[in-house]
């Protein structure tokens, strides 16, 4: 382009009238949305609602696609495609699963995840501090938590002496991390540690046969896509049981310690805005979380016969009673 062509183009510009450019600032962006989870009515009023804080509304400015397998990691790849071909501006994607697939199928739209563990060593970036490539997020897990979820499950009477640690291999690709953790942190406390994979109705049946431990029920979308089945099958066979969310702990499981998962879509959306306002995905660093919780269910300490200890008591952030 020459200096006369240039100072055309420019005089041009100038003369558009100010809705003009403003109507071209603010075009309608769009996102895409890939989520396991089954809680979609929560998830993306939540999600609407922190993104309208920094701004982004749709119907006005932007435009959300959610796409969600509820816990089954089947359909995901074909979500994932279904998302791609819409050609968002940037990417949300909820659980391991979710950002696994749409690794594979891009590396120049921006992803933000929420709900994920380990995402240096499952290989989703270089580095926390400097993400590199084009996603980046927040996680739902720290490196002592696993530990932390035997530790509590170990205070309670009668004593626990053998645990199981139940997860779906398919949505939960990053439990032999986890395990490795727990399995150090059983050697330490005395305990015996045996995996339980579950990936469908009958599986999740069989863990009433598990009469001679308790369980630790791994973060996964499947066994919260599936929590009513599971919660019946461990009330049935009295097993004290740990949990991953709270969402298990009000449905009437014995305990959890988590992170708040809102509190990720929250932070997620601010990760969105910087992102769609210009700023790069591999110069905003992966964030862990800073806040666990603590749940207990007295009544149903109660009704399977065990007792919680005042001590960890004292430190829960809620007790049922």
């Amino acid at each position: 382009m020459n200096r006369r062509e240039l100072l055309a183009l420019l005089g041009t510009i100038t003369a558009l009238p100010h809705s003009a450019l403003a109507q071209q600032s603010n075009a309608t962006r769009r996102l895409g949305v890939l989520s396991v989870t089954a809680d979609e009515v929560i998830s993306q009023t939540r999600l609407a609602e922190a993104l309208a804080a920094h701004g982004w509304k749709e119907r006005d400015n932007l435009k959300v696609d959610w796409r969600s397998s509820a816990g089954d990691r089947a359909p995901l790849a074909r979500l994932a495609d279904e998302l791609i071909a819409l050609k968002p501006d940037i990417l949300l994607a909820i659980g391991t699963p979710s950002v696994d697939e749409l690794c594979q199928r891009t590396a120049t739209i921006p992803i933000v995840f929420a709900v994920i563990t380990d995402p240096v060593s499952q290989g989703f970036v270089k580095n926390l501090a400097h993400p590199g490539g084009n996603i980046t997020g927040f996680t739902d897990y720290d490196g002592p938590l696993a530990g932390k979820w035997l530790e509590m499950l170990t205070q309670i009477t009668p004593p626990v002496r053998r645990v199981f640690v139940v997860y779906n291999p398919a949505t939960a690709p990053f439990a032999p991390l986890m395990l490795r953790t727990i399995e150090d942190a059983a050697r330490t406390l005395g305990v015996t540690v045996e995996p339980a994979p579950v990936h469908d109705a009958a599986s999740i049946a069989a863990l009433a046969s598990r009469k001679d431990g308790s369980l630790l029920v791994l973060p996964d979308f499947f066994t919260m896509a599936n929590r009513a089945h599971l919660l019946a099958v461990i009330h049935e066979a009295r097993l004290p049981a740990m949990f991953w969310s709270r969402t298990f702990v009000d449905e009437g499981g014995l305990m959890s310690y988590s992170t708040d998962t809102a509190e990720q879509l929250r932070r997620a959306a601010s990760y969105i805005d910087r992102i769609l306002r210009g700023a790069q995905a591999a110069d905003l660093p992966v964030q862990n979380p800073t806040k666990f919780e603590l749940a207990i269910n007295l009544k149903t300490a109660k009704a399977i016969g065990v007792t919680i200890p005042a001590s960890l008591l004292a430190t829960a952030n809620d007790v049922i009673e």
